[in-house]
């Protein structure tokens, strides 16, 4: 029987409270810095829930908004940003190494993520900040990204990411926030989009026309007040299409539906 893998990463640290809920049901969490959400104590708790439930651990730095949640965007130069993207990576590493967990990842969160999509100086100085911290950190960027070509330029491992909850413009890009149908709401169409990316590597723009979209991690938000039922469903939909669950470039292992863990 055919057997496709991918990795489920999620936002946490930021507030929500879902982290023990949705651990379980993922393979990579992207942990806030303290930027947009999240502080010291976030930080190590959510971390040493990631260890007990075996979760890949990665940083998810932000611009200086908290004010907006990271969702303003914000004109900053390259160099500032690099010394942004060290500084929280460098915040998360000790928590990390006091802790005895690798840090495996790196994804900017909200504004920051999506200009570095289109912005090539800004990708540049993300995917430099993340090569100079450890070069084996993989970037998680969007997939068709600047950011995943800038990664993959200066020889970063790279994941190509989807968003199940996300709707897309034809351009493969994100509808932006500020539109009314930009998130898909609707538990049943956000498990058929992810697994049509995990199956065909294509998705649906909001105007009905198929692109392509080659994927190796799929996003769900951790900050939405149903995100663990979505969670839940996601990961039984992946069992029944016979879909494991591994980090990128790790060994995949069993679904964590199939686990013991509550």
């Amino acid at each position: 029987m055919r057997s496709l893998a991918i990795d489920i990463n999620c936002d946490l640290g930021e507030g929500t409270g879902h982290e023990a809920a949705i651990l379980p049901l993922i393979s990579s969490v992207n942990i806030a810095c303290g930027f947009h959400a999240g502080n010291a104590h976030t930080m190590q708790e959510t971390a040493r829930l990631a260890k007990k439930f075996g979760v890949a651990v990665g940083a998810h730095p932000s611009w200086e908004d908290r004010e907006h949640f990271g969702r303003r965007t914000m004109q900053v130069p390259p160099g500032e940003c690099y010394a942004l993207i060290l500084y929280q990576i460098g915040a998360l590493y000790a928590i990390c190494k006091a802790e005895d967990i690798q840090l495996t990842h790196v994804k900017p969160h909200g504004a920051l993520y999506n200009q570095a999509a289109t912005d090539p100086d800004l990708a540049k100085a993300i995917a430099a900040a993340v090569k100079d911290f450890d070069p084996a950190l993989v970037l998680y960027g969007m997939a068709g990204s600047l950011l995943v070509e800038a990664g993959k330029r200066i020889g970063l491992p790279t994941a190509s990411e989807g968003f199940a909850d996300r709707t897309y413009t034809r351009d493969g890009l994100l509808t932006p926030r500020t539109m009314h149908n930009a998130m898909i709401t609707e538990t049943k169409q956000a498990v058929q989009q992810a697994i049509r990316m995990i199956e065909e590597q294509t998705v649906t723009s909001a105007d009905g026309l198929t692109i392509p979209l080659p994927v190796d991690t799929i996003c769900i938000h951790g900050d939405g007040a149903h995100a663990p039922e979505f969670a839940r469903a996601l990961s039984e939909a992946l069992t029944e299409n016979n879909i494991r669950v591994r980090p990128p470039h790790g060994p995949a292992r069993n679904n964590p539906m199939n686990t013991s863990h509550p």
